[in-house]
């Protein structure tokens, strides 16, 4: 699915990412652990082709970013601070988003909401959401059209214990799914029992944990 080949990426002067190689399959889980700073949210912004690397390559099934196609055709990403449309409710943020692609049904966005625990019929504006329920509509809106691969970035933040539980179930649910579900974080007890792999960032290298 997805193949990183000697991938660098220097950012004023500093590496922070170095010669990173790795190859991550369909339908599989993987945990992406390193403290704030490790490099972390810079390679998931490079596989989701939101950055270029300084050199090297990432192939999407066999097809370069920035190259042969400028993002991965199918995917559902949560990186950082992601905002929708705050003066609209939730199914309205979902049905906005569903027009660029038009492959998701009003179904498909009411079943994503359902599945984070949002009311699909609320007319609540997402000004009034709460942190934990923002970050419930980010999850609804990686997964609402059944992308071959997730991007999460801290996807449990400001999210309380049912909801972690929740994201766990809808997470595991995408890998039988056939998806390829990466995750990064720096509350590795919370995930490793879900992922099939573990990787470690530091300081720009990326190992197996």
């Amino acid at each position: 699915m997805i193949d990183l080949i000697h991938v660098n990426k220097t950012l004023k002067g500093k590496k922070v990412l170095q010669d990173i190689n790795y190859h991550f399959e369909e339908a599989k889980i993987y945990g992406l652990f390193g403290i704030n700073g490790s490099g972390k949210t810079i390679l998931l912004r490079t596989i989701a082709g939101l950055m270029i690397p300084t050199s090297g390559k990432v192939l999407i099934n066999q097809k370069q970013l920035h190259k042969d196609i400028s993002f991965p055709p199918s995917a559902g990403i949560i990186i950082e601070t992601m905002q929708l449309l705050p003066q609209f409710d939730a199914k309205t943020n979902l049905s906005i988003l569903a027009k660029i692609k038009k492959i998701a049904t009003d179904e498909d966005i009411h079943a994503a909401l359902k599945r984070v625990g949002l009311d699909p019929d609320s007319n609540l504006k997402v000004r009034k959401f709460s942190l934990g329920m923002k970050q419930r509509l980010n999850i609804a809106q990686t997964i609402f059209e059944k992308p071959q691969l997730l991007i999460l970035d801290e996807p449990t933040n400001a999210v309380d214990e049912k909801g972690v539980k929740k994201i766990h179930q809808i997470l595991a649910e995408e890998r039988e799914r056939g998806a390829t579900v990466i995750v990064a974080t720096h509350h590795k007890e919370d995930f490793l029992s879900l992922c099939d792999e573990t990787l470690k960032m530091e300081n720009g290298v990326l190992t197996r944990d």
